[in-house]
């Protein structure tokens, strides 16, 4: 039998029950969760990158490369 662990919510940081007990887990609420799903839907999680001048040329016809 093993016992549920408490690790910290992604979103508000707070104690968040590690059990099939708790719906919304890895968050500890609802809330934290709808709040991280906006987040995602917003685009706010993203990975910068740098855009290289050779890979423009494929997705940009000649004329607008001026």
């Amino acid at each position: 039998m093993s016992t549920a662990r408490t690790v910290r919510c992604p979103q508000c940081r707070g104690e968040s029950l590690w059990s099939p007990e708790n719906a919304w887990r890895p968050f500890c609420s609802e809330r934290c969760k709808q709040i991280d799903l906006g987040a995602w839907a917003n685009e706010s999680y993203r990975i910068p990158v740098e855009a290289d001048p050779d890979d423009l040329s494929d997705v940009l016809p000649d004329s607008d490369l001026r």
